[in-house]
């Protein structure tokens, strides 16, 4: 059973069980998250569900696993014939979950 949800302004494809990362939240181990907006809820039998917006009555629960940091970015500003050049690198910040129930 999958199911797609909205966090912020991102849509996710969850099954039961996935690790995925989501955008940080200052949440501790251990804590549950519910996602009450799913899109679309598909089951093993080929039966999907559509909302019109939401599926009614629908929700996802997750537990938080911890913060973790994702690839490093390397930003890099050079100005031609002046001697000038910076190279800097940027990890962003994200919440690993785990995907525990789907509600449909």
């Amino acid at each position: 059973m999958y199911a797609i949800v909205t966090d912020g302004a991102k849509q996710l494809k969850v099954e039961e069980g996935q690790v995925l990362d989501i955008d940080y939240r200052p949440l501790s181990a251990g804590e549950k998250i519910t996602f009450d907006r799913v899109l679309a809820i598909g089951g093993e039998g080929g039966e999907a569900r559509i909302g019109q917006p939401a599926v009614a009555g629908a929700s996802v629960t997750a537990e938080v696993i911890g913060p973790t940091q994702g690839k490093k970015l390397f930003v890099q500003k050079f100005r031609r014939r002046k001697n000038s050049k910076r190279r800097t690198g940027h990890r962003q910040l994200h919440m690993q979950i785990k995907i525990s129930k789907i509600l449909a």
